[in-house]
């Protein structure tokens, strides 16, 4: 099977949208125009964007707004995520859809490669590593240095191990750094996160970069403090976001093909509520965001206003023991027009929090934080009051838990990200509820695929041997 059928699932929605470089004479009678001749690198890379950033945001909702308090199934009189109770085959679509993606950012790398595009080869390098850092943090070992390689005979790919991938990420991604080339322009139409600003590309670049080293900084061997402080430290070499209009946004304009993950909007507060954590500590702070992401509680008459009121995770016994109608996320966040959140720049902000608070610059830290927090408020349409850090609840207090709580609202429908960072973390704290399962204790990964367990069983058990039972409660090696 040659590359363009492999590829043509992800690129039919695309192929009569944006702008293709075919420059080669055609046959006018046996040539098909609706065919694309050779595969660009600007043929693969919006489709790249788009559904992937399009999944995670729908795995934000279906999983991490669960596992985190976001939001949950209601009326849920018993099971479900928000309890812990995680399928064996949970992880099935993100593995799939994940190694589906990788295997065309391969192709988009090989295709700058052939034609000497410094730019798409530092893009598709960055592509790679946001994909497989989230693939790889679901489920721990993975394939990489052998996956996508079908045609070359390797159907049984090897599974590399956590450490390895992360020093090939971040290593990739400081050489992407050095790539670009903003001078240049990008010949194969426009692409849909920055309109082809290589000098934003570069950014996305390095503040990924950023993140992945945060989240090793556990493994001293990862030397992750020294690296993120040099980057912080070095911004014309190491350019990160430095402003919302910086941040790995993609904008959804709602017409074909930047439409809504949802093609149903109402299937998005169907059956949900808001968490009562999510909801209460934005009432305690008097978030602006507030009205922004949720709508307020009514009372058993259903017209009543009460407030803001969410229902709690875990929660034991009937629906009724709840005298209102709870709050629940706005069905506008997936209605027509509306943002997919990649990377903000409130993250990078909050990671710099987290570097001064680990080197004990109070000051610094605090400066960082009101950035971040300020930053996010914006980047969802809302205005930070003049009074919000006078509010002992919102004001830096010097503590790591008042910036992981506030990098949990920053992190608001970025795929995994909050899960991510409470197993690195264990923060903000979460209330356990009397009904949740396995042990009440916070599943850390993704089970491995049936599938890859029957078909690799060789190299699956393998994987097991390094990561440990293939269990939802077995911790990922940066998280020892």
């Amino acid at each position: 099977m040659n590359s363009y059928k492999k590829l043509m699932f992800g690129l039919v929605i695309f192929a009569s949208t944006f702008t293709l470089s075919c420059t080669k004479n055609f046959d006018t009678i046996n040539t098909d125009p609706n065919r694309i001749d050779e595969i660009s690198p600007g043929t693969l890379l919006n489709p790249i964007i788009y559904n992937v950033a399009g999944f995670n945001m729908l795995q934000a909702d279906d999983i991490t707004f669960d596992l985190m308090q976001v939001a949950l199934n209601f009326p849920s009189p018993n099971g479900g995520l928000h309890r812990y109770d995680l399928s064996e085959n949970i992880g099935n679509s993100t593995w799939n859809t994940y190694y589906r993606w990788l295997n065309n950012v391969k192709e988009m790398r090989n295709a700058a490669i052939k034609t000497s595009d410094p730019n798409y080869q530092a893009i598709a390098i960055t592509l790679n590593a946001w994909i497989y850092s989230n693939l790889t943090d679901c489920f721990g070992d993975v394939p990489m240095t052998e996956a996508s390689q079908g045609e070359e005979g390797i159907l049984r790919p090897r599974f590399d191990t956590q450490k390895d991938i992360y020093t090939t990420l971040l290593s990739n991604l400081q050489t992407a750094n050095t790539l670009y080339n903003i001078n240049k322009p990008m010949i194969y139409g426009t692409e849909v996160l920055y309109g082809n600003n290589m000098t934003k590309w570069k950014k996305f670049t390095n503040s990924l970069r950023m993140r992945l080293l945060l989240r090793v900084s556990k493994r001293a061997e990862m030397n992750s403090w020294v690296e993120l402080r040099s980057i912080i430290d070095n911004p014309a070499t190491n350019p990160v976001f430095t402003s919302n209009d910086d941040g790995a946004i993609l904008k959804l304009t709602g017409i074909t093909p930047l439409t809504s993950p949802w093609g149903r909007p109402i299937d998005f507060t169907t059956f949900r509520a808001a968490g009562k954590f999510f909801i209460d500590s934005l009432n305690e702070m008097n978030d602006p965001r507030r009205e922004r992401w949720a709508s307020q509680a009514r009372a058993t008459n259903g017209t009543t206003i009460i407030g803001y009121s969410g229902i709690p995770s875990g929660y034991t016994g009937s629906e009724s023991q709840f005298a209102f109608v709870p709050s629940n996320l706005n069905q506008a966040l997936v209605t027509g027009g509306h943002i997919v959140p990649i990377m903000p720049y409130a993250e990078v902000e909050l990671i710099k929090a987290e570097v001064e608070h680990q080197r004990n610059n109070n000051a610094a830290a605090k400066v960082a934080y009101e950035k971040g927090v300020k930053a996010s408020v914006e980047q969802w349409g809302a205005i930070l009051p003049a009074t919000y850090f006078t509010n002992s609840t919102a004001a830096y207090n010097g503590t790591l838990s008042r910036i992981m709580l506030q990098k949990y609202y920053a992190l608001f429908f970025v795929d995994f990200q909050q899960w991510f960072d409470y197993r690195r973390t264990g923060l903000p704290t979460l209330p356990v509820g009397a009904g949740m399962l396995n042990n009440k204790q916070m599943p850390v990964r993704f089970q491995y695929p049936i599938a890859v367990r029957t078909n690799n069983s060789q190299n699956y058990l393998k994987a097991v041997e390094s990561v440990g039972p293939d269990k939802i409660n077995t911790k990922l090696w940066w998280e020892r």
